[in-house]
């Protein structure tokens, strides 16, 4: 997997994690290698823009994908090749979130690089089985790329807040 990725804002973000995510989430979901994705981090302002520009939408929002191959979730023996497209993601409304959750700011970050992930594969969730299938892979991959990351460590560093 191919990453390109870009923090256009103030905010304090650990790149290398999302990275890693989408190398992650690149093996998990049969992708060739030499997918390309682009991940960037915009301020409220400007993802408030492209809310309005592409779903006519006021206000920022978390998340939003960009498809450009129109890809879809390869399979271990015909992984899928091309551009998956861009994840534009606010980290200031991402920090909103988290606050509410009551998780990190980082893991909200790490949680919306997902969903946007499978937006750009295909996955939706406007019906309630749609939601189910995306939702469940989403929290699943989340799960297991955490376990394979940290694999039990228990030194891991407390999370970076935006």
């Amino acid at each position: 997997m191919n990453t390109e990725i870009s923090n256009e804002t103030d905010a304090a973000i650990d790149l290398d994690e999302v990275v890693a995510l989408t190398e992650y989430l690149g093996e998990a979901l049969h992708m060739h290698p030499g997918a390309e994705l682009a991940v960037t981090m915009v301020d409220a302002k400007a993802m408030e823009e492209l809310h309005l520009k592409w779903m006519d939408l006021d206000g920022p929002t978390d998340v939003m994908s960009f498809p450009m191959d129109q890809l879809s979730q390869g399979r271990e023996d015909a992984p899928t090749e091309g551009q998956m497209g861009d994840i534009i993601i606010c980290p200031e409304v991402a920090a909103r979130q988290a606050a509410a959750a009551g998780h990190s700011t980082m893991d909200e970050i790490l949680l919306l690089t997902v969903h946007g992930f499978l937006h750009l594969l295909g996955y939706d969730h406007g019906e309630p089985a749609e939601r189910e299938e995306m939702f469940a892979l989403q929290r699943h991959l989340l799960l297991t790329f955490f376990a394979a990351r940290y694999d039990g460590r228990t030194d891991i560093p407390a999370p970076t807040e935006v």
